[in-house]
């Protein structure tokens, strides 16, 4: 009976009008609250500056319906006229341009009525308007906006000089983005198109030293061409190569002078560039010697080494430019210095030249396939080192002490890595500070011992003697090898405490920067038998190091380093890879490059990695009976 009263119940209610319940959003409710009414407007506005321009259009259009009395009506109603503008559907835009009704009271409605008057036809109201309307009074976008409708409109009156005027003047302001830049330099191109011999004249004129005035100055040798005026042709192309002003159709510049000329486009050149003045003047001649010197030993290959100084303020990118461009050089070198090498070898990336980085910086080869490094890194020494101490050695514990700055952070962490991979351990590592004299403490610290305990133990009692003497003798630290990478004026003050303090017979184990004369006059015996890497070593029995030796103090009268040594591997293999004969594009030099295998340079046998790293066999040196030898 119950069952059958709320049926009909339940049937009474269903015909009755519905009952409509206030939504209770509850915390954690999946159900979204609807949008306000100025979220609609700003979430229409973002996909607008987004580029969204159909969801844009779908939710602006949408919200003027929804809401036709908003305060935020007159700026939906700008953002539509912009979006028709762009999609070039001028009614369209006109129509909600109209609706805003202090449109001349605002530089925006201003500035879009006068677009739209030259885009339909109009450019004299047009100009009229954009010409009394101030570019401080706009946002940069929108100065580019008026520069573009203005051109036009100028030109459309055919008062194209005015207009390139106009483009000229926006293309001088620093606030103009690259990619509107571009819009602009492209308009330019057009309109000097469309000038007639003596107007483009003028502009070449009026425009020199610019990327406007460039592109005029092709145009005006592209129609002498043309007209079969090569011979008048060719000094204004001349001009236009050596000038080092940028834009767009430099290319076209020098293969219309390849085609005047004659000459290849590629010149069998190598662009390097090195800091030749300033505080590093003195490290780049020294390359630069050793550079030389490889390119003596080819002297008919009929290449050449085309040398710029990236030392001062012009930009590193702008020498690649004109390197890549004007000297159109096969292959680029250099530079040593950190900014300025990431700087170029980003440009030579994007020029597709094969660039031989000569720094240190780290991050250099990943920028692309085109950069290669060949210089002796943190990472080929740590590498050589741990291969002898694992592998040759055995040696399978370390100890590491090093200073406390970037050089000992990035060599103990590297060096760990590299051991670890060889299947050893670091088992402690101690830090000093750069101006540390005693090193009492750290070394300590190595034993397990307390470093602030006195240096002398205390008396022992008759009884304590006797049972010391069956205590077995342990070895003063837990590691088989002491690695310390810093440089031989460190190195003699830190060996000699090492055994002073209680650490004595452990093998040590160093970096380049031990290989110094100064290493075995102050630190002596204390270092008899230390071993590390180097990339060059004068005093190698190879008979091509000792060709390069000779070779070198018979030109300059001095015995070389590692930097001479570096110029003349690089400048060496390059020159072997441009002068093969099936060697006549950039992407052949990069292919030669990234195949290179065991190139017997004197800084030793030299391969590039699948990133374009240099992998070497570098020198293991040792101290014996006080001298450095080699031992690999």
């Amino acid at each position: 009976m119950m069952r059958r009263l709320l049926l009909i119940l339940l049937l009474v209610l269903i015909g009755q009008a519905p009952v409509v319940l206030p939504a209770v959003e509850l915390p954690g409710s999946l159900a979204s609250r609807p949008l306000t009414e100025r979220e609609t407007f700003e979430r229409g506005r973002a996909a607008y500056l987004q580029g969204d321009l159909d969801t844009a259009l779908g939710l602006l259009r949408g919200f003027v319906v929804r809401y036709p009395h908003s305060s935020f009506n007159s700026r939906a109603y700008l953002t539509l006229t912009r979006i028709f503008y762009q999609r070039q559907q001028y009614a369209d835009a006109r129509l909600y341009l109209e609706r805003i009704p202090e449109l001349e009271e605002t530089p925006e409605g201003r500035l879009l009525q006068g677009a739209l008057d030259i885009a339909e036809g109009d450019p004299s109201h047009g100009v009229e308007r954009l010409s009394a309307l101030s570019p401080g009074d706009l946002l940069p976008a929108d100065q580019v906006l008026r520069a573009d409708a203005l051109a036009r409109g100028l030109a459309a009156e055919q008062r194209t000089l005015e207009a390139l005027l106009v483009l000229h003047r926006q293309l001088a302001t620093e606030n103009t983005a690259a990619g509107d830049r571009t819009t602009l330099l492209r308009l330019a191109h057009e309109l000097l198109d469309s000038l007639d011999a003596a107007d483009l004249d003028e502009a070449a004129f009026m425009f020199t030293g610019t990327a406007i005035g460039q592109d005029a100055l092709l145009q005006q040798a592209q129609r002498l061409v043309s007209r079969g005026q090569t011979e008048q042709a060719l000094p204004l192309v001349r001009k236009l190569v050596a000038d080092p002003t940028p834009f767009a159709y430099r290319r076209d510049a020098v293969l219309l002078l390849d085609r005047l000329t004659g000459q290849p486009w590629l010149q069998r050149a190598v662009g390097i560039m090195l800091p030749l003045s300033g505080r590093y003047a003195a490290f780049g001649e020294l390359i630069r010697k050793g550079m030389d010197l490889a390119l003596q030993l080819h002297p008919d290959s009929g290449i050449r080494f085309i040398y710029r100084d990236v030392a001062g303020a012009e930009d590193a990118a702008l020498v690649v430019d004109r390197l890549a461009n004007e000297e159109r050089v096969m292959a680029l070198a250099g530079p040593i210095t950190g900014t300025r090498a990431l700087t170029a070898a980003g440009q030579a990336q994007q020029q597709q030249v094969p660039l031989i980085s000569l720094s240190q910086r780290d991050g250099i080869p990943e920028l692309g396939n085109y950069i290669f490094r060949d210089t002796l890194t943190s990472r080929l020494q740590v590498r050589a080192l741990a291969r002898y101490a694992v592998e040759e050695k055995g040696y399978t514990s370390f100890g590491i002490l090093r200073p406390q700055n970037r050089l000992g952070e990035e060599f103990a962490r590297l060096f760990s890595e590299e051991v670890l991979a060889l299947g050893g351990l670091v088992v402690d590592e101690e830090v000093y500070p750069t101006d540390a004299t005693d090193f009492r403490r750290q070394i300590r610290m190595l034993m397990g011992q307390d470093p602030e305990a006195p240096d002398e133990p205390a008396e022992m009692t008759e009884e304590e003697q006797l049972e010391d003497l069956f205590v077995p003798d342990f070895p003063a630290v837990d590691f088989d090898a002491l690695f310390i990478p810093d440089y031989a004026d460190m190195v003699a003050l830190i060996a000699p405490q090492l055994p002073f303090y209680g650490i004595e017979n452990i093998p040590l184990l160093g970096i380049n920067g031990w290989n110094s004369p100064d290493l075995v006059r102050n630190a002596g015996r204390y270092v008899e038998g230390a071993v590390f890497p180097d990339g060059f070593f004068r005093h190698s029995s190879y008979p091509f190091v000792e060709d390069f030796v000779r070779l070198y103090y018979d030109r300059y009268g001095e015995e070389p380093s590692i930097l001479e040594a570096q110029g003349f591997d690089v400048a060496g293999l390059l020159l072997s890879i441009l002068e093969r004969p099936d060697v006549t594009t950039r992407e052949d030099v990069r292919l030669a490059l990234s195949r290179l295998s065991h190139y017997p340079g004197v800084t030793g046998a030299t391969s590039f990695d699948f990133q374009g790293e240099a992998e070497k066999e570098l020198f293991l040196l040792q101290v014996q009976n006080g001298r450095i030898v080699q031992i690999n």
